[in-house]
């Protein structure tokens, strides 16, 4: 904790210009007016360690850890929530008597995003995922926490997908990129978390047609807001979740560990954050 009972958190990453963290914690700042900052914070992978070794003695509350730092985040902390243990990447940090505690709350965020987008969407069953990154880890995460049984995990490195089915066990599948069609005929969710669509470049990564009429389809991709597969989605009548809801969302229980107070995700904060996207095109 800083000086005076003013809390200082922060986001950390290689680059970090483009972060829009600073954005919507500044303006929770504001708008609860709490007396405390968050700042930008780039570090190069080489130092990442030092950085994370001095946090106690810093000053600062916590942060966000975002691109390449969330594995060492992971290696480095005194202690791990369960998101972030199983996940195996943390993307937020505390102070416990001086202890480093490492979080994950991509999975939360993804969950509260579909929450208030897609109230239903924990009725169904059947999951299809595209990719095996670290952000397919946070939404199976979220869809195993949600009572699906069935998690088809696609991937065009067949063997990424196989080592997130191991990971997370019973009820997730591994398949190949080819078996993404067949695989949407009965999914009651598709989510894609590659990074196919974002800058609005290229195609939906899947036939939208081959989905049933009820699924739900969410996109983490958030520049553009709507993807091509979320705009083909649409256009048949879907319902559809695009990604930046869930990066408010993950935002929020960062915040009430720093700051002492939950803030909501609202659409005057969403609109800010839209507006600010809007202005970097």
């Amino acid at each position: 904790m800083a000086d005076r009972g003013i809390a200082k958190a922060f986001v950390v990453g290689h680059p970090i210009a483009h972060s829009r963290s600073p954005l919507i914690h500044g303006y929770w700042l504001e708008t609860l007016g709490i007396p405390g900052s968050y700042e930008r914070i780039d570090v190069h992978p080489d130092s990442i360690g030092r950085f994370l070794a001095e946090l106690p003695r810093s000053g600062f509350a916590g942060g966000n850890v975002t691109i390449p730092h969330k594995e060492a985040a992971h290696r480095a902390a005194d202690r791990l929530d369960e998101a972030a243990e199983l996940i195996g990447a943390a993307n937020t940090l505390w102070l416990e008597e001086g202890r480093l505690v490492a979080g994950n709350t991509d999975a939360y965020g993804f969950a509260a995003n579909l929450d208030a987008e897609a109230p239903h969407w924990k009725k169904g069953r059947t999951a299809l995922v595209l990719g095996a990154g670290g952000a397919a880890r946070a939404v199976l995460f979220a869809l195993n926490e949600a009572g699906f049984g069935d998690i088809r995990v696609v991937n065009r490195t067949l063997s990424r997908a196989r080592e997130l089915a191991d990971r997370f066990g019973a009820g997730i599948s591994a398949h190949g990129w080819e078996a993404a069609g067949a695989l949407a005929a009965d999914a009651d969710i598709l989510v894609n978390t590659t990074s196919l669509g974002m800058g609005g470049a290229g195609g939906s990564p899947v036939d939208v047609s081959l989905l049933p009429d009820g699924a739900i389809v969410a996109d983490i991709v958030y520049v553009p807001l709507e993807t091509p597969l979320l705009a083909a989605a649409r256009g048949r009548g879907l319902r559809t979740v695009d990604g930046l809801g869930m990066l408010l969302h993950q935002a929020a229980p960062g915040f009430e560990r720093w700051f002492g107070t939950r803030p909501e995700v609202t659409p005057a904060l969403r609109a800010r954050i839209v507006a600010d996207l809007e202005a970097h095109k």
